[in-house]
């Protein structure tokens, strides 16, 4: 039995003596067996002591062990046949404890999964997806192991952090087990010998066509997942212009949503914001995509079930996806301030550039978005400040926001969203490259221009460019120098301002744009946050000077 010793079962204080009395460890007399009888509105009680008894009998020794296996097997397969979909527990975690057992004794949880699934049982407890879980790893289904904890996850199974904390052991103990896979296949190097990497292009209609048919099953399990076969069949057309939407409602799922207007459209997609169930304070944001493309969907999931909490409003939510044979909407959070383009937007406007302390500030946050991505296998890969939605503090910053390696409070000050071109590294193989370009005018890497393999390079051009534009007000220009070893060191051509913290900016663009695709950059990332916010920590001023700017950007942007 596989799961014995993880799920122990508890019995009502009320019956606490009646369970210590049956166990054999407390040496009871007879007498006080036949005095307890079990109370008549909990019928599973007498399964519990049963259970209970027969797995204290397991941990005294072999002597007894396989004929206590035998009646905890008979236990709970009878008390599943009569009471495992009985109303009366099926919220109960006792009964799903017992479940659990179930699925160990036919050897076959799929199975003991499949019907709490059909019969929509337990389905928010995060015990179920741990147990199910650390069986398929014990059989060796390591992948489907992973992606039970992602379902639990996106259905915020509680006690959620615990969940969350099971898969953090889980992916590094997986992480270990790799590493050392591949230490052991890996032979030794030789002067002949070359490893040829893999390289894929990630936006190709086949590329995508796959994995979108990988992740299908995937999912259908995730919360807030709804798809018809059928053709969008609401009163007005999901695809017709902006103007003849305005102020319609469209009904999906049970609600209905009312267009206000359009905060942007991309080159996929068309966003629009809307109220909710006729409440103008409830707004969210529709994303309207024809064909239907449901990956985006795939890619919020991922970043709830990988990110931790206090770094996941950095990246947008999704309440849900509606998914029809014409067309997909996507529904999310909406947030009211503009974006970082707009921001940029409007100091050229005024002609003049950003603030020196303002650009520090957001740079930290983009590295930082960047530093949590790449560490969780995650790109991006259409970093521009047009999807950088504007955020401020509840409260005012201080020094002590900037002293510490991690985030201390929920503060962000960018919320990077949309996510169509995401790339989930979990879904190719190890150590593979990418080539392929990204098709957004001055925002392709420099290994994109020269037609060369790349990775976390697609998201750290992009954070390079969105500092240059911040700093100058313009798209950035690379020049190419060569150095002695016959490789190129490429730099910004535009130079930086003599009263800038010269130093700093350039160690930004020298380390990001002559970065190679060797394994993660979680670690260079966080070395050049860490750098800008030890700056920014070295005089208060500037941290004083930084939320006058962000109380006048706020402003200023809230009445334009």
């Amino acid at each position: 039995m596989v799961l014995l010793e993880r799920t122990p079962l508890v019995v009502p204080e009320a019956a606490a003596a009646a369970a210590a009395a049956s166990s054999p460890l407390r040496r009871p007399s007879p007498r006080v067996l036949r005095e307890v009888p079990p109370p008549p509105l909990d019928p599973i009680l007498p399964y519990l002591r049963s259970i209970n008894k027969a797995m204290d009998e397991l941990r005294t020794g072999p002597k007894f062990e396989a004929a206590a296996l035998d009646r905890l097997k008979i236990c709970v397969m009878e008390c599943i046949d009569k009471y495992g979909d009985d109303y009366q527990y099926s919220t109960d975690p006792r009964l799903l404890k017992i479940w659990i057992l179930y699925a160990d004794a036919i050897g076959d949880f799929d199975k003991a999964y499949k019907q709490l699934e059909e019969k929509r049982m337990f389905l928010e407890h995060a015990l179920l997806y741990d147990a199910y879980a650390l069986f398929l790893f014990s059989k060796g289904k390591v992948l489907e192991a992973g992606k039970v904890y992602e379902v639990g996850i996106s259905r915020k199974a509680e006690p959620l952090d615990h969940l969350k904390k099971m898969h953090t052991i889980f992916l590094k103990h997986l992480e270990k087990i790799v590493e050392e896979a591949d230490a052991d296949a890996q032979p030794k190097p030789s002067k002949i010998q070359k490893k040829e990497p893999i390289l894929l292009d990630p936006w190709s209609e086949s590329t995508m066509n796959n994995l979108l048919e990988n992740i299908n099953v995937d999912l259908k399990k995730f919360a807030g997942y709804h798809k018809s076969n059928k053709v969008y069949h609401g009163k007005v057309p999901l695809t017709s212009p902006q103007n003849v939407l305005r102020n319609k409602v469209i009904e999906l799922g049970g609600r209905k949503y009312q267009i206000k207007g359009s905060p942007g459209t991309g080159a996929f997609a068309k966003v629009y914001k809307a109220s909710v169930d006729g409440n103008t304070e409830d707004l969210v944001a529709l994303k309207i995509q024809k064909p239907p493309f449901p990956w985006e969907f795939y890619m919020y999931r991922q970043l709830d079930t990988r990110v931790s909490d206090i770094e996941r409003p950095s990246f947008g939510y999704t309440h849900e996806v509606h998914v029809y044979a014409d067309v997909s909407v996507l529904v999310c959070d909406y947030l009211p301030y503009g974006t970082l383009l707009d921001v940029i937007n409007s100091h050229l406007v005024l002609e003049r550039h950003m603030d020196e302390v303002l650009c520090i500030y957001y740079t930290i946050e983009m590295l930082r978005m960047l530093e949590t991505l790449h560490s969780v296998g995650i790109i991006h890969g259409d970093f521009k400040p047009d999807n950088m939605l504007v955020c401020y503090p509840s409260g005012e910053i201080t020094d002590e926001t900037f002293k510490g390696e991690t985030r201390s409070e929920r503060n962000q000050g960018l919320c990077l969203v949309d996510w169509g071109r995401g790339i989930d590294l979990n879904l190719f193989p190890s150590g593979a490259e990418f080539y392929g370009d990204c098709r957004t005018s001055g925002f392709s890497c420099v290994e994109m221009q020269e037609q060369r393999a790349w990775t976390f390079q697609a998201d750290t051009y992009g954070l390079c460019v969105i500092a240059h534009m911040m700093l100058h007000g313009t798209q950035m220009s690379i020049q190419k120098t060569p150095r002695p070893d016959g490789s190129y060191m490429y730099q910004p051509t535009s130079p930086f301002k003599r009263y800038w913290n010269v130093e700093l900016w350039k160690n930004l663009f020298s380390t990001l744009l002559n970065a190679t695709s060797n394994g993660s950059d979680a670690a260079v990332l966080r070395s050049l946050r860490m750098s800008f916010q030890e700056y920014l920590c070295s005089n208060r001023q500037l941290v004083g000077k930084l939320n006058q700017q962000l109380a006048k950007q706020k402003t200023s942007l809230c009445l334009s």
